[in-house]
């Protein structure tokens, strides 16, 4: 018997077909697909959608076409997909590879909660984080320059730091990380106080405005963002979105900016969400040529997200990334001693 042969509800197979669709064929497009599909009945009950799939009524529900609606049909039977099985036999190695790295990470070190443009509470996301497995999570709300995100300004932040302070005392020994993704904007200076930003635990550096920059100027700008010593992961670095419309990769000197990172012993993130997979795989190599650590990091907007991470083990792992150069899959003191070094 396969893995693929355990009962799987209707939501849980349309994920792990994503997944797969993700990891082993590298299809973007129908991985989001079927995501959505997840997404559109994740709160309809068993009797609803067995009423919709008796009365052939499924792809009346926005989202659900002709391949979902069989996958529904087939698990709420009791069956293995036949869409899952398929995929599922054409798996291999470098998904194997990915399950083992992914056993050696200890946390995660991007994220957001309902402070920002999550959907979920810092209490939810701690909770998640502990029934995965985690030993630590940093919460990373964004800062306030992209208005549409629900950034945090330094009085907002400030009381974040209250509340996880509160939380951390009733989850111990897991520990809950004060962080934050701050703008890095256009000269290189970073979108929020130093006061505030030395207080916290860890810093996720991005760049979220004037994506079009030449290709020096959005190079002198990152080294600066790496240099500034509140700085410990850059993350996303080239901005794209790969699914839709999608959005196209900044240029910069990527062999120089990573460089500085190992210079200055900060982390280039894997960021695992499907729509960015950010660095690009031809970008690895000179990556690990050039000594920087790596964060592996969900980027996660949603409880449900957090597992995405999978997304970027799968990539870290083909690519050869040394286990130790992973910050997190190091001990959070060891973590905390390597980001408090910075400052």
């Amino acid at each position: 018997m396969s893995e693929h042969d355990d009962v799987l509800s209707p939501v849980e197979a349309l994920e792990r077909i994503a997944e797969l669709l993700q990891r082993v064929r590298n299809s973007l497009q129908k991985s989001q697909a079927f995501r959505r599909a997840a997404d559109v009945i994740r709160d309809l009950s068993e009797d609803e959608l067995r009423d919709l799939s008796t009365r052939g009524r499924l792809t009346d529900l926005r989202g659900i076409g002709k391949s979902t609606a069989a996958v529904i049909t087939q698990a709420l039977a009791g069956e293995t997909p036949e869409y899952l099985r398929e995929i599922g036999e054409s798996g291999g190695p470098p998904t194997d590879r990915a399950d083992e790295l992914r056993t050696h990470l200890k946390g995660d070190l991007h994220l957001h909660s309902d402070w920002s443009d999550g959907g979920h509470s810092i209490e939810a996301m701690t909770k998640a984080a502990i029934e995965l497995g985690h030993d630590y999570l940093a919460i990373t709300d964004h800062s306030p320059y992209v208005r549409v995100a629900n950034g945090l300004d330094a009085k907002r932040l400030e009381a974040q730091l209250d509340v996880v302070a509160g939380i951390n005392e009733q989850v111990a020994p897991f520990r809950l990380l004060a962080g934050m993704e701050v703008d890095i904007l256009e000269d290189g200076s970073l979108d929020m106080v130093d006061e505030l930003l030395g207080r916290l635990d860890v810093v996720v550096g991005s760049v979220h405005s004037k994506l079009k920059m030449d290709s020096q100027p959005m190079t002198d700008r990152m080294v600066a963002a790496l240099a500034n010593p509140h700085v410990d992961i850059l993350g996303h670095c080239t901005g794209r979105l790969v699914v839709g419309r999608g959005r196209d990769e900044s240029t910069f000197d990527h062999e120089l900016v990573f460089t500085a990172a190992a210079h200055f012993d900060k982390a280039i993130e894997f960021n695992s969400r499907p729509e960015r997979l950010d660095p690009p795989m031809r970008m690895i190599p000179a990556l690990i040529e050039s000594g920087a650590k790596i964060s592996i990091d969900s980027d996660a907007h949603a409880t449900w997200q957090l597992e995405w991470q999978h997304y970027g083990c799968h990539r870290a792992a083909e690519a050869g990334v040394p286990i130790e150069r992973i910050v997190n899959t190091w001990a959070v003191d060891n973590l905390l001693a390597w980001a408090g070094a910075h400052g």
